[in-house]
C-alpha cells in the first residue's frame, strides 16, 4: 500500500515555458483517537507548551511574538466572549496558535506590514490567525477577508465577529477572481501559502496585483524547492475541483527560482525584499504533516522549537536539499 512519503512516477507536465515533475501521494485513513489520549495530549500541550517556547527562544526561532499574540487573543475572548468559540479553538489559541513553517511566514509579513500607513487592507485566503490578529490590532484599518472554502471562512467570521470588528471587515466566500472589488482598491495584500495552490496560479497574481494601488504593498509566501515540482493528492481538501481519471487532484506548486520568473516575477516584478527558510534535511515538513493527518501522537505545542532546530534560513533556493518556503515582498510602482 502507498504512504504518504512515496511518489508514483508519472510524465512531466507543461507549464508556461517548461516541463515540471509530478509527484503523486496518498492520504493515509486518519486513526481513531481515544477519548482518554485525547484529553492525556491536551495536558501534556497546556503544561509543556510555555517552556518549549522558552526553548525555541533560546534558539531564536521565529514567529515567537506571533505566538505570544495568539496567547493574549486566546485570554481575551475568554474573558470578552461576543462570539461562541469552541473549546479547541481556545485551545489552540492559547497553546498551539501556529503550526510548522507559519512561525517564519507570520515573522515575515508582520515586518513588511509594519510603519506602513494603511487604510484598505485585502488579506486573500491565509490561515485565519494572522490577517484576524492584524486587524484587531489596527482599529483604523478596514479589511477584507477572500476564501474561496466556505466552511473555513465561517470559522474566521465566528472569530472576527468575537474579536469585534465584524462592522469594519468584510467576508468574502470566492475565488479572488471573483471578488468584487475596484482596481487598485487597497494599500496592502497579504496571501499566506496560497497561490500554490491555484492551477495556473499567474491569473490569480494578475488580479490580486491589479487590485493594489501604487505605492502599495504586496505579501506573498509559496512552498519552493532547488527543482520546481507539481504536487497531486488524493483528498480535495477545499472541494474545489475534480479529480483526474486516477482519482487525484492538484495539490500545489513547488516553486524553483525559474517558476517564481515566470509565474510571479512577470506580473509584480522582483521582490524588494525576500526571506528563503527550509528544513535541514530532506522529508522533515512530510513527516510531520503525515503524523498530523493520521491522527498520530503529534506535539503541535512542540514546534516552535522543532521549527527552530529542523528548519534554517537560506541565501538561495539552489541551496534546498528538501522543501522549503520563500516569502516576498513586493511594491508596486
Amino acid at each position: 500500500m502507498l504512504s504518504f512519503a512515496e511518489t508514483i512516477p508519472a510524465p512531466t507536465t507543461n507549464s508556461a515555458s517548461r516541463t515540471l515533475k509530478r509527484s503523486y501521494l496518498r492520504v493515509p485513513t486518519r486513526q481513531a483517537v481515544g477519548t482518554v489520549r485525547k484529553l492525556t495530549r491536551a495536558f501534556t500541550g497546556a503544561a509543556l507548551a510555555t517552556p518549549y517556547w522558552i526553548l525555541a527562544s533560546l534558539y531564536r526561532g521565529p514567529g515567537l511574538r506571533f505566538r505570544l499574540r495568539g496567547l493574549v487573543l486566546g485570554l481575551q475572548m475568554l474573558f470578552q466572549r461576543k462570539a461562541r468559540l469552541s473549546l479547541s479553538t481556545f485551545y489552540q489559541l492559547l497553546f498551539c496558535p501556529i503550526d510548522s513553517v507559519r512561525y517564519f511566514e507570520f515573522d515575515f509579513m508582520w515586518e513588511g506590514l509594519s510603519g506602513l500607513r494603511l487604510q484598505n487592507y485585502l488579506d486573500v485566503s491565509s490561515p485565519r490567525l494572522f490577517p484576524v490578529i492584524f486587524l484587531r490590532s489596527h482599529p483604523d484599518l478596514n479589511g477584507e477577508l477572500v476564501n474561496p472554502d466556505e466552511v473555513d471562512l465561517q470559522a474566521t467570521e465566528t472569530l472576527v465577529t468575537a474579536c469585534g470588528f465584524d462592522s469594519r471587515c468584510g467576508i468574502r466566500a470566492c475565488l479572488i477572481e471573483q471578488a468584487p472589488f475596484a482596481p487598485e482598491s487597497f494599500d496592502a495584500v497579504t496571501s499566506i501559502s496560497v497561490i500554490e495552490h491555484i492551477p495556473g496560479c499567474q491569473n490569480a497574481i494578475h488580479t490580486i496585483w491589479g487590485l493594489l494601488k501604487p505605492g502599495g504593498t504586496l505579501l506573498l509566501s509559496v512552498p519552493c524547492a532547488a527543482v520546481a515540482e507539481e504536487e497531486y493528492i488524493d483528498v480535495d481538501f477545499y472541494g474545489l475541483q475534480v479529480p483526474d481519471g486516477n482519482g487525484f487532484f492538484f495539490h500545489q506548486y513547488k516553486y524553483d527560482q525559474r517558476l517564481l520568473e515566470e509565474r510571479i516575477y512577470s506580473v509584480t516584478g522582483p521582490p524588494a525584499r525576500l526571506a528563503i527558510f527550509g528544513e535541514k534535511r530532506p522529508g522533515t515538513l512530510l513527516s510531520w504533516l503525515y503524523k498530523r493527518w493520521t491522527g498520530q501522537r503529534y506535539p503541535l505545542w512542540k514546534e516552535p522549537y522543532a521549527v527552530a532546530r529542523e528548519f534554517q534560513y537560506y541565501e538561495a533556493l539552489s541551496d534546498l536539499p528538501g522543501d522549503g518556503v520563500i516569502a516576498m515582498e513586493f511594491v508596486k510602482k
